[in-house]
């Protein structure tokens, strides 16, 4: 059976008909009302469940932003949106603009070379990756090594379409294993050659489908992402832990860390700015937190800004 998505839409209008049908007929990195939305936010996908709870909150003290777009997918489907100013949803053509982005510091600073944002800032930071497996786990998976045999299968994000989280990957995996003595040219062999399964261009929704339908005995993926898919499907995944425990993950140097920033693209509009400052404040910390991710208030000592108390 398909994975059940639960919603993701800053409004909870149950008066909306859904329509959708698992596998041919989705559209789940795209939220809200584009014509209704007075914010609209481009983001990578790897912190959604992080940024929903964000934005529910916005949307509770600014209740006049009326509805909130935004997007999730990885970075390369949204920069070519906010270059081109359209992008294609199987049948249907969506013509929207940002108002803020967010994503990896590379991503953004290459948006701010070419005008379309002045300045970036950190938001939060991923606590490394870890290995998501079946719950049960079936084929008795415990180390690195046992990602080398034949009967095991790897989940990876795809080196074309989502370069900087397979890169991210690969390297913490290559690292790990040669930390635990581990052959490098064999390890990269057995791990990354015929029997591993790579995602297609959106490894957020991909790597728990693979082991969820068995296409994959294993994923790597950032610890965060690991959390979301047990809370919402506590029976089909489990958490191998590269560094600390499953609840408390403490990544060595060669589990790869990696930033996440935002920015205002051209005036960010009556509600860009006003974002930004509230994903700077402790109730956006504490969001991040409790999804598994370190929120620049805990890794920067820069001031934060405080929240504005009337709204607009």
């Amino acid at each position: 059976m398909p994975l059940e998505w639960p919603p993701e839409t800053v409004l909870d209008e149950d008066m909306i008909e859904p329509w959708c049908q698992p596998v041919s007929n989705q559209v789940l990195d795209f939220h809200g009302d584009p014509l209704k939305a007075g914010l609209v936010v481009f983001s990578d996908g790897n912190h959604h469940m992080a940024l929903l709870e964000s934005l529910k909150a916005f949307y509770r003290r600014h209740p006049r932003v009326n509805d909130i777009f935004y997007a999730t997918t990885p970075p390369h489907p949204i920069v070519r949106l906010l270059r081109t100013g359209a992008i294609r949803l199987g049948n249907l053509t969506l013509s929207i603009r940002p108002h803020v982005f967010i994503s990896p510091p590379q991503v953004l600073e290459t948006l701010k070379n070419e005008g379309y944002l002045n300045r970036h800032r950190l938001l939060a930071q991923n606590r490394g990756s870890v290995l998501l497996i079946p719950r049960g786990n079936p084929k008795k998976i415990v180390a690195l090594a046992d990602l080398m045999r034949q009967d095991v299968r790897l989940f990876i994000s795809n080196p074309d379409t989502e370069k900087t989280s397979y890169s991210g990957y690969r390297r913490t995996l290559e690292g790990m294993a040669g930390r635990q003595g581990l052959d490098n040219e064999a390890f990269c062999r057995d791990v990354f050659g015929e029997t591993a399964v790579f995602g297609r261009r959106i490894h957020h929704r991909e790597a728990p489908e693979a082991v969820a339908y068995g296409h994959a005995d294993a994923a790597i993926v950032y610890y965060h992402l690991a959390l979301r898919y047990t809370r919402i499907f506590p029976n089909r995944f489990d958490i191998i832990a590269l560094g600390g425990t499953r609840t408390d993950p403490e990544p060595p140097p060669e589990n790869l860390t990696a930033g996440i920033h935002m920015g205002v693209i051209r005036d960010g509009g009556t509600w860009g700015e006003r974002f930004l400052t509230f994903m700077q404040s402790d109730i956006a910390a504490r969001i991040y937190a409790r999804h598994g991710l370190r929120h620049r208030r805990d890794i920067s000592e820069t001031p934060l800004p405080r929240l504005p108390r009337n709204r607009p």
